[in-house]
Parts: structure tokens; C-alpha cells; sequence
């Protein structure tokens, strides 16, 4: 396979529709679509023709992550292409790539191989401009709230207190950390500050959240942006400033309209980190493509304890976009590493090794199955993997009473017959009941959501709270915060807070240090281990092999 055609040259050479034509076929009427070129257009969903009923959400989730790769966005792809393929009316949500990742390790977020959403360039880079408004709205805030400070503070905002800070889409440790205001009484009020990258933003999680125009502005209001010295939560409408906030994403907001290599219409939009915020495309997205489609085929980043986990008790409880099947993507590769296999060796074939870590998938499976929704698992397959391996897991797979398929997407595209068999699957699983449900109700105390959280789909022991957490925990109550979810800050490697535990560990116990209140998106963050805000880069970042041509085109972006 190494004469493979690259995920760019792929794309490139895709014939690729006029974005009206996609439009058309999806039943986007003309005055709610604005074009930004021929290939990508931004929806208003208030200016659409009446919707029929509304469609069913597939949710496609993972096992725990590995550097062996899952292939959970081109799944997602080539998976929506299969569904058409069979003549069901299919639209596609996912998250906006952060460009900061981009750059530094992942290379790329559109999917891959001929499972891929397009124009792949111009999404993985700038696309309609989304990222810069959101970090525009976030550093406007951060802007206003020092001037205010600097001219008399009127609210008494106690600068030792700031519970935010400015943004940048950009993975750039050398931010994290920073001191502002220096250079004498004209500079404004010297602090210590920092920076987190755009997609951990509360902005960015506010605006996944929110349901329409109106709803973002009341939620950018709420946000809690710092404390008074009588430690009294200070908010953006108590600056008045939610408004220019408003303004800042009237464009944003509406949902992006591309499509995949096979002519799936896809909505990209929106794109909160899923181990620090709640890892969904925008809700907005997701209920516009419920009243296009009659099959929504959506994902959640990184594994189902984090992602699938925060959709279905933060985004589907505050929007109503419950899934009526899960996907977990799983591949012999990163099955094999969780069963201790180093990643130089994953190509030799290893029963065993697969046997040892498929106790991570059974975990994540059974997770799924808490909610009420059946799983389906789809073994996206690599080159290397055997064909004695592959059976294997099918037969582990039916052992489990677990529906499963292998999916060659990635090499045949969903346009083609690499996922017929898993769209039958889901096909099938859409058919069934379902008797969705959430983990915890809003009432259960903060501390005791997050023990069930831990305890039911982490598989802990128990949770230790540092002392600054137990402190926060009372600042909750008192301030009246305790009726919100938990989007839990963990590592996406493993069911820990200690990234090296592969598999599915037992006798460990999560680490809360702290608890962020985003009283905007409505939840509670609780930080676990060494979860960080603004990543930083690799020793050879992508970027080092990214270029452009002397005609314009982009190169090494894989």
C-alpha cells in the first residue's frame, strides 16, 4: 500500500460538485443558503422550508485512543456514504478541525482515504472563518474586561480572581502562562494571565450549545468571567457586553455545508477539545440535519467514556438529539496496543496481544449499553491487519452479542462497498427500541456525579478530591450551580487520569484538582491529572511538511 495515493492527492483529484447542487439534493432552499465560493455555503436554518420529522441520530464513537490510529471521522464518512449508497436520505455533522492540532500532530481531521469531507483544505486550514470569530468574541471579552478594570472597575472585579482568559487557535505552550498590563500606569493594571487554545474556550462550548441567536446571546451573558473581592461571580452581562459578543458570531453561528468524496452533504461545524470541553459539533448543526435528513450520522471526540459520554448527558439533554444507535470504532491495530504490543510492531499478527486488548473495547461497549442505546462496532481495517485476526474479533464481537462489521472506507470509500455491510448494520439497530437515558439526574450533587461518572464508566474505585477542588465544590452550592452536568477533564488515553494505563485498568483511583464552573454552556469542569488547556507542539510538527506549490495548492497536508 505504500503507492497509496495520499489523503490530499485523494481529495484533489475528487470530482467535486458545485455546492448549490449539493444544496439542491439535500433540500436547501435558496434563500437560506450563502455561498462562500462554489464549494462551501453557510445555512440559515430560520429561512428553511417547513421540516417533515425529524431524523435519527447515528452517533459514531471509538475505543480508548492510540498513536495507532482509529479512524473515527473517516468512518463517520465513509459510514453516511454507505447509508446513501443504500438509498437513505443521509446527512452528516462533525466538529470544525483546530488548526493548532493540525500543525502539530494529527496532520488533518476530514477523514481519510477516499472517506473524506471537501474541500479537505480549506476546512482543515481557515475554512468560513469560524475559529477566528469565536477567538475574536473570546479576546474581545478579555479586552473589555481589562479596560473596565483599568478605567475605575466599577464591579470590583478582583483581577487575582479572573476565571478566563484569552484565546488562540494555536497549540503554543509558551502561552500558557503570561504576565499582562507592564509598562507603566498607561499599559493598563499589571496581572498574571494566560492563554488556552480556541476550542477550550467557553465561547466555543456556548456556541455548540446553543440553540439559535437568541440563546447564544442570553448563554454569553451567563458566563462567570472572574469574582469581586468579596468573591461574588462577576458575568458578561454584568458588563453589559453579551451583545458585541452576539455581533461578533451573527455569521459564525449558522452551520457550514460541504460535502464527501461520494456527494454526502455534510455540516462542519463548531468544535469543542472532548477532553476539556464536551467534544460535539454545534447543536445547532445536528438539529438543522435532523430536519434535512431522515439518518443524522454525527461523532464525539475521542473514546465513548469522553465524548459519546458528554453527548449524551450534556448536548443530548440540553438540546434533544438522543442517538438511536452507537457506533464504536475499534481496528486490530489499536486493539493490540492496548494489549501491551509496541506501536513498531503492531503489523506482525498477534492474537494474543488482540485478546489482551479487546477488554477495552468490552468496556466501552457496555458503557454505550448504559444508556439504553445498542451498539454497533465497526472494524475499520488496515492493510496489515490478518485475515485470522480479523475473524477473530468478529467472533468475539458475536460472542458479546455485539453487532459487528469490518469497514474498508478508508481504501473503497462509502461510495463504494467498503461499508455496505456496516450500514446494514445500523440500518438494523435504527429499527430497534431504544429506551435512552441519562447517567445521573441534574439533581444528584456535583461530587456524586462526577463518582458515578468515574465509578460507572471509568470503572474506579472512587474519586479524591485535591483541596481546592472540596473548596470549589462548596463555592458551587453556594452560588447555586449544583443542578448542572459534569463535562469531565480527563486524558483520552485511558479510562485514568494517568495516560500510560492502557486497556481497561482496574483498582485506580480519578484525581479531581479542580472544578471550572462554565455557567454560559451550562456545566461543570472537572480537571483530572495533567489535562492541560493549551497543548503544545511535538518535536516534528506537521507543519514541518506542509508547504504550498508555486500554483497555489497546498502540500503535505495529510
Amino acid at each position: 500500500m505504500s503507492d497509496f495515493p495520499t489523503d490530499l492527492q485523494i481529495a484533489r483529484a475528487a470530482a467535486i460538485r458545485p455546492i448549490t447542487e449539493i444544496a439542491e439534493a439535500a433540500g436547501i432552499n435558496a434563500a437560506a443558503l450563502e455561498p462562500y465560493g462554489r464549494y462551501k455555503a453557510k445555512i440559515d436554518p430560520a429561512l428553511l422550508d417547513a421540516p417533515g420529522p425529524a431524523g435519527k441520530v447515528v452517533l459514531v464513537s471509538a475505543m480508548s485512543p492510540t498513536p495507532a490510529g482509529e479512524g473515527k471521522s473517516t468512518t463517520t464518512v465513509g459510514l453516511a456514504d454507505s447509508l446513501a449508497r443504500a438509498g437513505h436520505k443521509v446527512m452528516i455533522a462533525l466538529r470544525e478541525p483546530s488548526l493548532g492540532p493540525i500543525l502539530g500532530m494529527k496532520g488533518g481531521a476530514t477523514g481519510g482515504g477516499y472517506s473524506q469531507v471537501l474541500p479537505m483544505d480549506e476546512i482543515n486550514l481557515h475554512f468560513t472563518g469560524d475559529f477566528h470569530a469565536l477567538t475574536s468574541a473570546n479576546n474581545a471579552l478579555m479586552a473589555l474586561v481589562d479596560n473596565h478594570i483599568y478605567q475605575g472597575n466599577e464591579l470590583d472585579i478582583d483581577p487575582r480572581r479572573m476565571t478566563f482568559k484569552r484565546v488562540l487557535d494555536m497549540n503554543d505552550r509558551a502561552l500558557r502562562e503570561v504576565v499582562i498590563g507592564l509598562g507603566g500606569p498607561t499599559q493598563g493594571v499589571p496581572r498574571q494571565d494566560g492563554f488556552d487554545i480556541t476550542v477550550a474556550s467557553e465561547v466555543m462550548a456556548v456556541f455548540c450549545l446553543a440553540t439559535d441567536l437568541a440563546d447564544l446571546r442570553d448563554r454569553l451573558g451567563r458566563i462567570t468571567f472572574g469574582y469581586t473581592y468579596a468573591r461574588r461571580p462577576v458575568t458578561v452581562a454584568d458588563l453589559k457586553v453579551q451583545g458585541v459578543l452576539t455581533l461578533l458570531l451573527k455569521d459564525a453561528i449558522r452551520p457550514n455545508l460541504v460535502q464527501t468524496i461520494a456527494g454526502t452533504p455534510a455540516l462542519v461545524h463548531g468544535g469543542p477539545f472532548a477532553n476539556i470541553a464536551h467534544g460535539c459539533n454545534s447543536l445547532i448543526a445536528t438539529q438543522t440535519a435532523r430536519r434535512l435528513a431522515d439518518i443524522v450520522v454525527t461523532e464525539a471526540g475521542f473514546g465513548a467514556d469522553l465524548g459519546a459520554e458528554k453527548y449524551m448527558d450534556i448536548k443530548a439533554r440540553t438540546g434533544g438529539v438522543a442517538p438511536s444507535a452507537v457506533v464504536v470504532v475499534a481496528t486490530v491495530r489499536a486493539l493490540k496496543m492496548q494489549g501491551g504490543v509496541a506501536r513498531d510492531q503492531l503489523t506482525r499478527p498477534d492474537l494474543a496481544a488482540l485478546e489482551a486488548g479487546v477488554a477495552n473495547l468490552r468496556r466501552h461497549v457496555r458503557n454505550v449499553e448504559k444508556f439504553g442505546v445498542p451498539p454497533v462496532v465497526a472494524i475499520n481495517r488496515f492493510s496489515s491487519d490478518t485475515q485470522e485476526e480479523l475473524d477473530w474479533l468478529l467472533a468475539w464481537c458475536a460472542a458479546e452479542g455485539v453487532p459487528a462489521a469490518v469497514a474498508d472506507v478508508w481504501g473503497h470509500g462509502g461510495g463504494g462497498a467498503g461499508g455496505d455491510e456496516l450500514a446494514a448494520l445500523v440500518a438494523q439497530a435504527l429499527t430497534e427500541p431504544t429506551s435512552f437515558r441519562h447517567l445521573y439526574p441534574l439533581d444528584m450533587p456535583v461530587e456524586e456525579k462526577i463518582r458515578t461518572i468515574a465509578q460507572e464508566i471509568y470503572g474506579a474505585d472512587g474519586v479524591d478530591f485535591s483541596v481546592p477542588a472540596l473548596k470549589r465544590l462548596a463555592d458551587i452550592e453556594r452560588n447555586g450551580w449544583g443542578n448542572l452536568p459534569v463535562c469531565m477533564a480527563k486524558t483520552q488515553y485511558s479510562f485514568t487520569d494517568d495516560a500510560t494505563r492502557l486497556g481497561a485498568p482496574k483498582g485506580f483511583t480519578i484525581h479531581v484538582r479542580d472544578l471550572l464552573p462554565k455557567t454560559g454552556a451550562g456545566f461543570i469542569v472537572a480537571l483530572t491529572g495533567a489535562v492541560m488547556t493549551m497543548p503544545g507542539l511535538p518535536p516534528e510538527p506537521a507543519a514541518l511538511r506542509m508547504d504550498v506549490d508555486d500554483a497555489g495548492n497546498p502540500v503535505g497536508l495529510a
